[in-house]
């Protein structure tokens, strides 16, 4: 499974979406950040379909609290995962894979909440904006590297490209991927390239944006 991670800025419309399917016609799901997709769920269902991708990250309720929800489109446009931040942990299969999303600080805040102890293939981790110091993005890193040990599973995370966290005037883009064993398969720190991970071959190519 070809999987696209993308660090896109903050929009309201999906136009970064729709250039990255453009760009990279070949992949079998996109990763985005919490939020991204903000109020457009049945655009990028269209999207999906249209081009018979996974798109995995999360959308804003604005009206609602808390407003995340973690979302994963299938091939064909359905809904197959929508849920509220801070609710148990789903868990679904797509393409062979169990996968899961925890959203930004559920990580460090619950990590993954379920009744069952889960056995993933996948946690994709949708960060919303960038980190507010190094210290934070260490601490951050290192909190994924350990879940992904403890479930023995492949994590992967993406925060946008900008954005500030409350009054933090220090806004660090984050991306990393860890396998089974919590072996480094790339961390990106203040580097917003988009990159394709191969999850057969653990192979990852780095994109221009």
């Amino acid at each position: 499974m070809k999987i696209l991670l993308i660090q896109p800025r903050l929009e309201n419309t999906l136009s970064q979406l729709r250039e990255a399917l453009h760009d990279y016609p070949d992949v079998d799901a996109v990763v985005f950040p919490e939020g991204y997709l903000n109020e457009n769920v049945e655009e990028a269902r269209t999207l999906a379909g249209q081009h018979e991708v996974i798109l995995i990250g999360g959308y804003r309720k604005l009206q609602e609290r808390p407003k995340d929800q973690a979302i994963i489109v299938g091939r064909s446009g359905e809904i197959v995962m929508d849920r509220v931040k801070y609710s148990n942990t789903a868990f679904i299969s797509q393409a062979g894979l169990t996968m899961g999303i925890i959203l930004c600080d559920e990580l460090v805040l619950q990590g993954v909440k379920s009744d069952e102890p889960p056995s993933p293939d996948l946690i994709i981790h949708c960060i919303g904006v960038g980190m507010f110091s190094k210290e934070q993005f260490d601490e951050w890193t290192t909190a994924a590297q350990q879940m992904a040990r403890t479930y023995r599973t492949y994590m992967i995370g993406v925060s946008h490209a900008d954005g500030f966290y409350s009054d933090s005037t220090i806004s660090i883009p984050i991306a990393y991927a860890f396998d089974r064993e919590g072996n480094v398969i790339f961390i990106a720190e203040n580097d917003t390239r988009p990159r394709i991970w191969d999850t057969e071959t653990n192979e990852v190519i780095i994109l221009q944006p």
